[in-house]
């Protein structure tokens, strides 16, 4: 990692937060809001590429990395990762408003953060983000539930095997569902890679990930709705499922700030064919028993990031999408100059 980068942690009066900063002091503050699955050195190269122009902070959040495990109340859907943000920034004392950036989970959090405290955010960067309807047992482009359940959202949705690799910190490639397969997989659109021993510390990010249902995936229950599963009250999934979470509401957030969207074209976790996705899974078969397109499809995730974006336009905001060729889930790792230069255009004072 870059000499100029520090890892600190701070007691705010949420929990302890352990964070990645550099920068300079009369910078714009810039704060990264790592994804799923990950935690905040998946920003280690982002930080040292800005640090000569902006304040940069970089948070574990609640549940991944080394800041405090606390459990995460899936009912409030994000918002305890947007409270214990909020705590942050008034812990550093910063400056506000604040420049936001959130990749997957992270985009989400900015979102609701926003919400939360439009007066705090200067702009957002979106970084390949989960869509605002939260992922899962929906359809259309405004988010419909294709069961009253919300089936096949929650923390019955995940691969178990990923889940029990992670808690037993497994670093290999033996299986494909170890999280270093699955990262270079889904993550990255193959054949992109990074170096050994970038690999290593990503690896080491995603399974510092707290698993159990307070944390990933959470609690689930089963059902009779396809694909068998409904979302518990507790942990990291259930807290994106639809049923809990709704960030629609940006679109009357005032004051309102320009939005940057970044996403990849070849993404194959946020995507109109998600293959995270149970509609998708079920439609090329992989899931016995699809009830069809007209009951459950693929979520149109695109799709409805876009349509709550274009009617936040539409009230007086503004945004820009920006689509990565041959890029997955990750556009600040695998095209990171072009990322680079997209935020410095971005984050001015």
């Amino acid at each position: 990692m870059d000499a100029r980068i520090e890892t600190k942690t701070i007691q705010t009066d949420r929990l302890l937060v352990s964070y990645l900063t550099a920068g300079v002091l009369e910078g714009e503050p810039l704060l990264l809001i790592h994804g799923n699955a990950s935690a905040n050195l998946f920003w280690d190269d982002t930080i040292a590429a800005l640090c000569d122009q902006y304040r940069v902070y970089a948070p574990d959040m609640r549940g991944y990395g080394a800041s405090e495990a606390l459990p995460i109340d899936a009912t409030r859907g994000l918002r305890d990762w947007s409270d214990d943000l909020h705590s942050f920034i008034r812990a550093l004392d910063l400056p506000t408003p604040v420049h936001l950036a959130g990749w997957s989970l992270g985009g989400g959090i900015v979102m609701q953060f926003a919400i939360d405290h439009p007066q705090e955010v200067r702009s957002l960067i979106l970084i390949a983000p989960m869509s605002p309807y939260g992922f899962g047992g929906i359809k259309d482009i405004a988010g419909t539930p294709c069961y009253s359940s919300f089936s096949g959202s929650g923390g019955g949705a995940v691969n178990s095997e990923l889940v029990k690799r992670i808690a037993a910190k497994d670093m290999g490639n033996e299986s494909p569902s170890s999280p270093r397969n699955v990262m270079n997989q889904l993550y990255f659109k193959p054949p992109f890679q990074v170096g050994p021993e970038q690999e290593d510390r990503y690896v080491s990010a995603i399974i510092s990930t707290r698993t159990g249902e307070g944390f990933y995936p959470g609690a689930f229950e089963y059902v009779n709705d396809w694909p068998g599963v409904a979302p518990g009250t507790t942990g990291i999934t259930n807290a994106i499922s639809p049923k809990y979470v709704n960030l629609s509401g940006i679109v009357q957030m005032e004051p309102k700030c320009p939005i940057l969207w970044i996403r990849g074209a070849d993404d194959a976790i946020i995507s109109d064919q998600s293959l995270a996705d149970f509609g998708t899974l079920g439609k090329l078969g992989y899931v016995p028993g699809w009830p069809g397109e007209d009951e459950y499809p693929p979520q149109p995730m695109v799709s409805q990031i876009r349509n709550v974006l274009e009617q936040y336009q539409r009230a007086g905001g503004s945004y820009q999408e920006i689509v990565m060729e041959n890029v997955g889930h990750s556009p600040h790792i695998e095209k990171a100059e072009e990322f680079i230069e997209l935020i410095r255009k971005t984050v001015r004072a």
